[in-house]
């Protein structure tokens, strides 16, 4: 095996453990979900930490896994929680972490091309206004249930705010 072989394969092995390094950005514990294996969205989650000394900005997401992937985030509004895009991105603090995570902030995919099957991986290019592209392989994790980002007890959620989304959204 060639130093060449042994790079490509220990780079791949990062990947696929849903990590990535590339600069000052760090990407740890990224998952990603669907409803079910017909959603027709589905959304993805992550811990990206920024070790450089200037604040960073995830601006984007690029995919081939969904027609319209989308940063978003949950609100309330007169006690409906309700998902709407981030246009201006989430910005990654310096020496910082900004945790994607259900009921915060995550990455919409609207439009799956294909199903997000138990155990299989994604591709995911996060677009960073300073950083760059940075690619991450994204480990397909249904069956996870970590807690949900806001107190959602006893809020009503509002399934018309969802009209631009299918019915069959994950719920983050």
């Amino acid at each position: 095996m060639t130093l060449k072989n042994i790079v490509a394969a220990a780079f791949s092995l990062v990947l696929i453990a849903g990590s990535a390094m590339a600069g000052t950005i760090e990407i740890e514990d990224a998952y990603a979900r669907a409803a079910s294996p017909v959603a027709k969205s589905g959304a993805a989650f992550m811990h990206i930490s920024n070790n450089g000394d200037v604040d960073d900005r995830l601006v984007a997401v690029k995919t081939d896994v969904a027609r319209s992937p989308q940063l978003h985030t949950h609100i309330i509004e007169d006690g409906i929680a309700k998902m709407r895009e981030v246009p201006e991105g989430f910005v990654i603090p310096a020496h910082g972490t900004t945790v994607l995570k259900r009921g915060g902030l995550h990455i919409m995919l609207i439009g799956l091309t294909k199903p997000f099957i138990q155990g299989e991986t994604i591709t995911l290019t996060l677009v960073f206004e300073k950083a760059g592209e940075i690619t991450v392989v994204v480990p397909v994790d249904n069956e996870r249930h970590d807690e949900m980002g806001m107190e959602m007890e006893g809020m009503k959620m509002d399934g018309d705010s969802m009209s631009n989304m299918d019915s069959a959204a994950p719920s983050n």
